[in-house]
């Protein structure tokens, strides 16, 4: 029997690890259960966390999760994988679904009670996601159909019923532009290297064969012609050392069998072209109404408006704070912020302690009594010791709503905020991402901004292009990861200081900012989800803006503003500051004096804890657009 303050998950938690290193093939690995997002690194595995209630949900999920994983560890070879790897973004999303159905049909096949484990993992994710709700294929992303069907095709298993509805959404056309590749699946599924061809000429037949990059089996070709070439030029003359004669006899006849296996593969080439010319041919010829699927169109720049352009996005960058200075440089960058701001910092710490304990009180109240199990209710012991045949009580505490949020602060780091404007940002958004973390909010911290001023390589490369006609966005974007959701205020504290880089601020397009944010809310495991905008004007990008009508930033704002309040899967509040925002924002503040950042701010956070809703619209006093 467990003993009482014992966990009654903890020996399936221990049996699910060791059986997990075993079907990973790695004694060595480390396996955790966490309620941070699943993941596995070189060495570490995270599982999802399973409570003392072990419900079937939790267990089928850490089971499909773990086998998933194990699977892969298995069966995947990175530097095998790397060798093949696309370079452009839809089709290493298109190799990698691929190359993981890949892993999990081996493991099916290998080990058919694996299957069960990761379809109930599989059914999870197409839930959480929303997956059963889709009626359009430009909806559901392709690569993930892709791998379904893959999936599908390899095991011969039906998939979960939302998974199954995104598959069959694609499996038209990607059967009918890649059917005759697809025959040759189970040739290939046993040999990681076989089938990464495999998965790339799929992904030429689907339409992404521009984004492949070389092959990598052509290169090396090369590599090795060159290397003999060299050779041959660097030997001596066979005259001039009688003694090699017979080496030279014996290259002789390499260099025949050399020749013999070329022309053999020059023949098969030719046979291929051929093949291909005659395939061409018999489509020209198909009667009107049956020619093949055209490719898919290239995806939309923006989810919010299909005809927002972008004349390039090559040299656009998403990096980690860390990435732009030396560690003595943000270090040195972070004293100069905390000494620019010191007697501020006073004030907002006082704000921050007033959301803290408003959290803690929704937290302290929130219980659930008279219990089975859970921690023991010393309140009522009293009616045990009055009657002894009474059983003991227990207490659990309420997973309030704040314990699974994430809440997430972009700022603007356009060259109007230079001075003090970002650096109460700064500040802000530090203390606040300390006092979350106490309460277990899970806080990022974005940035955006461009990596030139007046366009940059975008600019250039249209200037080179012939100067098209409304070329859409035409600067370089620079987003910035201040902290991850993930990761601990401590590790993140000096990062803030980039903020007071010199020449980081340039141009603000808030548009496309405010979509990345977005999506990375979008994919976080968390129930709720607040985003929290902080800006000091309308986008603005000079070399965009002098070639395209003059509101096109400001109406791709709007369209994304409207996306995502419609979506309704993340709460979107502004903070303007001497700059109107509520004209965009359906939820949002605007302050005039900087100086008013921290209690806008903190009081805005603290109103979305509020329980009561008309509390909520009482203390952040906001306006409605019009």
């Amino acid at each position: 029997m467990n003993k009482p303050n014992d966990n009654p998950a903890d020996p399936f938690k221990k049996a699910l690890a060791e059986a997990t290193k075993t079907l990973a093939n790695d004694p060595d690995l480390g396996v955790a259960f966490t309620v941070d997002p699943p993941g596995m690194t070189n060495d570490q595995m995270r599982l999802p966390q399973v409570t003392r209630r072990m419900t079937r949900d939790e267990v089928m999920l850490a089971r499909g999760t773990a086998d998933a994983y194990a699977l892969r560890r298995r069966f995947h070879n990175d530097t095998t994988a790397n060798r093949y790897l696309p370079q452009g973004n839809m089709a290493r999303e298109l190799y990698d679904a691929m190359e993981t159905a890949r892993c999990e049909a081996m493991g099916a096949r290998a080990m058919p009670g694996t299957a069960g484990n990761i379809d109930a993992k599989i059914g999870a994710e197409a839930e959480r996601k929303g997956y059963g709700q889709v009626t359009e294929a430009s909806q559901a992303p392709l690569s993930v159909a892709a791998g379904y069907l893959i999936r599908h095709l390899a095991t011969g298993r039906a998939l979960p019923a939302d998974a199954t509805n995104v598959m069959n959404l694609w499996k038209d056309f990607i059967e009918g532009a890649a059917g005759g590749t697809l025959e040759n699946l189970q040739d290939v599924l046993s040999d990681q290297a076989s089938f990464a061809k495999f998965a790339r000429q799929i992904i030429d037949d689907l339409g992404y064969g521009d984004q492949l990059g070389e092959d990598p089996d052509d290169i090396n070709e090369d590599q090795e012609d060159e290397a003999s070439e060299d050779q041959q030029d660097q030997e001596p003359d066979d005259n001039a050392n009688p003694d090699k004669e017979d080496n030279a006899e014996d290259e002789d006849a390499s260099a025949e069998q050399s020749q013999e296996q070329q022309d053999d593969a020059s023949s098969a080439t030719v046979q291929l072209d051929d093949m291909a010319d005659a395939e061409m041919g018999d489509e020209a010829e198909l009667p009107e109404g049956e020619a093949p699927m055209d490719p898919p169109p290239p995806a939309p720049h923006s989810d919010a408006d299909p005809n927002y352009e972008v004349f390039s996005t090559e040299h656009d960058e998403v990096i980690r704070a860390e990435d732009l200075a030396e560690p003595a440089e943000l270090e040195r960058l972070r004293a100069y912020l905390d000494q620019q701001l010191d007697p501020l910092k006073g004030a907002v710490s006082r704000l921050a302690n007033k959301l803290q304990r408003r959290l803690q009180a929704q937290q302290s109240r929130s219980w659930e009594f008279d219990l089975e199990e859970g921690i023991l209710d010393a309140g009522r012991l009293a009616r045990v010791v009055v009657s002894p045949t009474t059983p003991l009580s227990f207490k659990q505490e309420k997973d309030m709503e704040f314990r699974d949020t994430c809440v997430t602060l972009l700022i603007d780091n356009s060259g109007s905020m230079r001075g003090r404007p970002i650096s109460i940002a700064a500040i802000c958004a530090d203390v606040l991402a300390r006092t979350l973390e106490r309460c277990q909010v899970k806080t990022e911290i974005l940035g955006f901004t461009t990596r030139a001023w007046k366009g940059g390589l975008s600019r250039e490369g249209w200037l080179a292009d012939g100067r098209s006609q409304q070329p859409g966005r035409l600067n370089d974007l620079r987003h910035i990861i201040y902290k991850s959701a993930d990761a601990p205020w401590r590790r993140s504290r000096d990062n803030l200081g980039l903020m007071m880089k010199e020449g980081l601020l340039k141009e603000n397009i808030d548009g496309e900012a405010l979509e990345w944010a977005h999506k990375r809310m979008i994919g976080r495991p968390e129930a709720r989800k607040i985003l929290m905008v902080i800006s000091d004007g309308a986008p603005v990008d000079d070399s965009t803006l002098s070639v395209n009508p003059a509101n096109y930033l400001e109406k791709h704002l709007r369209d994304v503003i409207a996306m995502v309040e419609k979506r309704r899967a993340v709460e979107l509040i502004a903070v303007g500051i001497g700059h109107d925002v509520t004209r965009y924002y359906e939820r949002a503040v605007t302050i005039t004096d900087v100086e008013q950042l921290a209690g806008a701010m903190t009081e805005q956070l603290a109103a979305l804890f509020d329980s009561d809703p008309r509390a909520r619209a009482r203390v952040m006093g906001m306006k409605r657009a019009s």
